[in-house]
């Protein structure tokens, strides 16, 4: 087995990598080829990870490269896509966008999260060109945020396989399992709704529901906890476990106000952590995953990822959560939208399980967003600033009618060497330029 993995430069790789090599022989893995164009990054953790291979005895050689369809001319059986387009600075500079504008400032969603989408979607829809051309067999595992956005832009306009992975789901699981002190494994939870827009709304133990136990359980933290947080009357009236990220959305003024004292961004806390990792990486004398990468974020990803492609590729029918297109999973939203619930994998791919329709409280804000997130697609795919300027405007955490030219205009002079090509310099706001 051969899998591409396109952004193979990140600090994320060799938690990935850790993954693969536990999963090398159930999946044959011959060849895994790192593709990004930071040489000199590349080169540092593409070369720890060849150590951290050979240390744990594994099989699988590692290629790096800074050419992509030469990787994927090879007829990878998987592409795995984990890049952020501009970098931390530019996530930086979203963060700082929502701030300057008294909105939240955050990567995946609001006005960060749709100045993010507009740098990636042309990217990926590269990828998936090439991919057609060179490697149209292979499945595309898509890790790169706004993972949900990226997955549909994918679906609807990739012609492609694709599967969307975020590893939030398999963090909530392994939390729960932890504090029940059971094996993982034996934990299911019924998470439904968008990529991270989501709630928990079923657990089980062994097949016996556990619900009321962990509602409670998380409503008694919640009271015993300080700082910024949802309160613990919330967990009751919903009756499920909100997606950490839905703190954006049920506590916006006080995260807004929090953004606003002058705390650093993440981007700054993360600039700051990659730079650690990249040195510890450096030496070579370190063979196994640093402690400092547990500061990165992604916890499990290398679980979650190597996982899925292990179901898909021995299809063993196991359950994951994961972004595909609805088709009836979700009743209450159209078929043709993707969303991130419990599909079953095999080799033919991921299929949703059914689910009952949101409750009301969850579908207003789910349709809202996704509303925003189709818009956002056809933005992007257009080169339509009408659209954009609509996209902004039915966020739920985007600017008001008498702000939104203005963010707009904002994001882009901060973003013009990545979104120009899509809109160029002087393209009248009804216009298409594709």
């Amino acid at each position: 087995m051969h899998i591409v993995v396109i952004g193979g430069a990140s600090t994320y790789t060799p938690e990935l990598i850790d993954g693969l090599i536990g999963r090398a022989a159930d999946l044959g893995l011959t060849t895994v080829t790192l593709v990004d164009p930071d040489d000199a990054r590349r080169s540092v953790v593409s070369a720890f990870c060849r150590r951290m291979v050979a240390h744990h005895g594994g099989q699988f050689v590692i290629h790096d490269t800074a050419d992509r369809r030469a990787a994927l001319q090879r007829a990878p059986h998987y592409v795995i896509t984990q890049l952020r387009v501009g970098g931390q600075s530019a996530r930086h500079g979203d963060e700082l966008l929502g701030r300057r504008h008294g909105l939240i400032g955050q990567e995946t969603t609001g006005v960060g999260g749709f100045a993010k989408a507009l740098r990636t979607i042309p990217i990926m829809l590269d990828i998936a060109a090439d991919m057609r051309a060179l490697c149209p067999d292979a499945l595309l595992v898509n890790f790169t945020n706004p993972a949900g956005i990226i997955t549909e832009a994918l679906v609807r306009h990739g012609g492609v396989k694709v599967i969307g992975l975020c590893n939030n789901a398999m963090t909530a699981q392994r939390g729960i399992a932890k504090s029940l002190a059971v094996d993982p494994a034996e934990v299911q939870i019924e998470q439904v709704g968008l990529n991270h827009l989501n709630w928990i709304r079923r657990i089980t133990v062994g097949g016996s529901d556990v619900t009321a136990d962990i509602l409670t359980q998380r409503m008694d933290e919640l009271r015993g906890s300080d700082g910024v947080h949802v309160p613990a009357e919330l967990i009751g009236m919903l009756q499920a476990l909100p997606s950490g990220y839905l703190d954006y959305f049920y506590l916006t003024k006080a995260i807004v106000a929090q953004q606003q004292s002058g705390i650093p961004t993440r981007a700054e806390v993360v600039m700051d952590v990659e730079r650690r990792l990249i040195e510890r990486y450096a030496d070579v004398h370190l063979c196994e995953k640093p402690a400092e990468l547990m500061e990165r974020g992604g916890a499990y990803y290398s679980t979650a990822a190597a996982a899925l492609i292990c179901s898909h590729h021995l299809g063993d029918g196991a359950t994951h959560v994961v972004n595909v297109r609805n088709d009836g999973a979700l009743p209450d939203l159209p078929d043709d939208v993707v969303v991130e619930v419990p599909c079953v994998v095999d080799r033919t791919g991921a299929h949703p399980l059914r689910h009952a329709p949101l409750a009301p409280v969850m579908h207003g804000l789910t349709s809202q967003v996704k509303a925003y997130e189709q818009l956002t697609i056809r933005a992007a795919v257009e080169g339509n600033e009408v659209l954009a300027m609509q996209a902004l405007l039915s966020n739920p955490l985007g600017p008001d009618a008498l702000h939104v030219e203005e963010v707009w205009h904002d994001l882009r002079r901060t973003n013009a060497s990545w979104i120009d090509r899509l809109y160029g310099p002087g393209t009248a706001t009804s216009g298409t330029v594709r």
